[in-house]
């Protein structure tokens, strides 16, 4: 145990909280989320492990939970200056709240501390607590503290300097105002582009699909119809973005191990995972508000594809083909609920195209996902229950759900119910050759590893695919003339 009075810099130890200062996140708030991962039920425990305190919480929350402390999003500036005074000789230690078993795993991970203090399952080492057992341990003032929180204030008055890392609000200029600041460490970005980046707002562009009953159903020039429309796409626009941040938060752990997704705002901790548990609810609250404009069966679409997105969150995306084929069905709700916004009833062609053709875009998705991992064998999607071995096998299935889907089409133009829409139906047979072009490309690219794990993101910034798209639209109005 270091014991000794150290007033030499070069040996005064460095103590380092952990929450949001070397770990850009909360551990507690995480390791809550993935207990309730495991099961939900658990939810209606931790009142009553809070009832024994906040360390004997965390503590039971330890024992259910583990952390993968190669994968955390680590605050790499801090972390170099950190690597930097331990080569000079300076003590390294870590001081947090967090669980010692949490604490332990990073701390081994990193192999840069000399002492690790942390909660056990009767003190919880926050505030005074912490402030006491670092006095204890160093003397008061013999060592430089690094937090960002103003519960840390307390620490830094008994500190020899401070060292500021990712402050939150006023507590920079608090410090400042009682005594040295030795550091600041700020590698945070705009939170509110972080916010909107995890809504996603990019892939409101699926839920436009919501207007295709009306255009097919060619009421398009309909003024109230359009309105239930627009109050539809919105509205399925923040269920959306609502479930995208509920994906996210449940999708960390398997996120940081992910090339891409590690860069998303949660996972790289850029936004904090409170801040998704609390945007959540108030963007789903938003869509059920603008669902009470349209016809109830509208709301109940929207209740149903919010349930199962979560469903699928929690549990289907592990499981291999289902997990796809619910991702195309994601698709056709936001068809089935354009209709009802209108009340516009869906045709059984339209269905069976868009099962076959969004499910060849979802495999596309998954396909690309796979690609990026190492090719050896038996290795493992992430978070998912897909092999490097099955790349051949999905890319097999989602060309011939493609081609499926064009030869839908091609029967639909040989029906009865087009004749009674199109005065030129002979110029919708056009859309097949278009369609194929857009299947064999889509996947020609993806087996090239030229796609976007996104097909619908990549055709939306992709110029042949707009031209294709606008030539599609052009033979669909000459057909109606």
């Amino acid at each position: 145990m270091l014991r000794s009075v150290h007033t030499d810099v070069r040996n005064r130890p460095v103590c380092v909280d952990l929450d949001g200062t070397l770990f850009r996140g909360d551990l507690l708030v995480e390791s809550v989320i993935a207990l309730l991962k495991i099961n939900p039920l658990f939810l209606f425990l931790l009142p009553v492990w809070l009832i024994g305190g906040k360390a004997h919480l965390k503590q039971q929350i330890a024992n259910r939970v583990d952390i993968d402390p190669v994968a955390l999003p680590y605050n790499k500036p801090f972390l170099a200056w950190l690597r930097k005074q331990k080569k000079a000789g300076r003590p390294i230690v870590l001081a947090t709240a967090s669980n010692v078993k949490f604490a332990r795993a990073i701390a081994g991970h990193l192999k840069l501390f000399d002492l690790v203090l942390a909660s056990d399952a009767e003190n919880n080492l926050s505030g005074d607590a912490k402030l006491a057992r670092l006095r204890e341990e160093f003397g008061d003032g013999n060592f430089d503290y690094a937090a960002n929180a103003r519960v840390d204030l307390k620490v830094w008055r008994h500190a020899n300097a401070a060292i500021v890392v990712n402050p939150e609000s006023g507590v920079r200029r608090a410090v400042e105002s009682r005594m040295p600041v030795a550091k600041v460490f700020d590698d945070r970005d705009d939170r509110l582009r972080h916010c909107l980046k995890a809504m996603r707002l990019h892939q409101w562009l699926k839920n436009l699909l919501v207007f295709a009953p009306l255009v097919l159903a060619h009421r398009l020039f309909e003024q109230q119809l359009v309105v239930q429309a627009c109050i539809a796409f919105f509205a399925f626009s923040l269920c959306a973005s609502s479930v995208y941040l509920l994906n996210d938060i449940l999708d960390l752990a398997a996120d940081r191990r992910h090339p891409k997704k590690r860069l998303r705002p949660f996972a790289s901790g850029a936004l904090p995972v409170l801040h998704g548990v609390l945007l959540a609810p108030v963007l789903l609250a938003g869509a059920l508000a603008l669902s009470l404009f349209l016809p109830p069966l509208f709301g109940v679409m929207l209740a149903l594809y919010y349930l199962t997105t979560l469903v699928y969150s929690l549990f289907i995306k592990r499981t291999v083909l289902f997990d796809v084929l619910v991702l195309a069905g994601l698709f056709t709700f936001r068809l089935l609920a354009g209709g009802a916004a209108v009340g516009v009833p869906l045709s059984f062609w339209l269905l069976a195209f868009s099962m076959f053709l969004f499910l060849s875009l979802a495999l596309v998705k998954r396909y690309v996902e796979l690609r990026m991992l190492p090719n050896e064998p038996g290795r493992q999607l992430a978070g998912r229950g897909y092999q490097a071995a099955d790349l051949e096998t999905l890319a097999h299935f989602g060309i011939v759900s493609g081609y499926m889907a064009v030869l839908v089409l091609a029967l639909y133009i040989d029906s009865q119910a087009v004749t009674l829409l199109y005065g030129h139906p002979e110029m919708i047979w056009f859309l097949c050759p278009l369609i194929l072009y857009l299947v064999s490309r889509i996947w020609l690219l993806a087996r090239r590893g030229e796609m976007h794990d996104d097909p619908v993101v990549f055709a939306v910034k992709d110029s042949r695919s707009l031209a294709v798209v606008a030539l599609g639209g052009a033979l669909m109005w000459a057909a109606t003339l």
